[in-house]
């Protein structure tokens, strides 16, 4: 039985060393070469982008939430009677692209747009869809954030209301 174990485990290393690389062994071309980039650190944001409860009651006009959620990276109020929610969301080290091109796949309109220096932009429901959605994601280095309006009520309206909800936090940013 010893003979045949000493058997065994010499077969394995003969396979495994077999698995070696060679001379003529090249990395394939979907390995990526040199040092991955690491996003910086960027600006905080505050908690709910630095907007308060009562600035979200003021400038939406809508009564008390029926529900608040926070967590470190969102704010969510939701008005459950009316179908609305306002979402305020801070992204570290994702590229604001990848958003616009989420937003382009719902097929939502863009702008682009400038806050105070900070580019970023603007995309929202063509005309005519029954329930407005309106989102403002603002460049900040290797991160962003963005504000978000989901409801009943006109683009004009809700795209106004997150753009002063981005002033805002754009200001306060220190």
């Amino acid at each position: 039985m010893r003979g045949f174990g000493l058997f065994v485990v010499s077969a394995c290393a003969l396979a495994v060393s077999a698995c070696g690389t060679t001379a003529d062994s090249r990395p394939s071309a979907d390995v990526p070469s040199g040092p991955v980039r690491v996003a910086e650190l960027g600006t905080f944001v505050g908690e709910c982008g630095y907007v308060s409860d009562d600035e979200i009651h003021s400038v939406t006009g809508l009564s008390d939430p029926t529900m608040v959620f926070r967590n470190s990276v969102t704010c969510r109020w939701f008005y459950t009677g009316i179908e609305t929610d306002v979402t305020f969301a801070s992204y570290r080290g994702s590229p604001i692209d990848r958003e616009r091109a989420w937003e382009v796949l719902w097929g939502r309109e863009l702008e682009s747009v400038e806050i105070a220096g900070h580019s970023g932009f603007l995309s929202y429901s063509p005309d005519g869809d029954a329930h407005e959605v309106c989102v403002l994601a603002v460049g900040l280095g290797d991160d962003f954030f963005e504000w978000a309006y989901r409801g009943i009520g006109t683009q004009r309206a809700s795209c106004a209301m997150i753009q002063r909800f981005a002033e805002l936090t754009v200001q306060r940013l220190g």
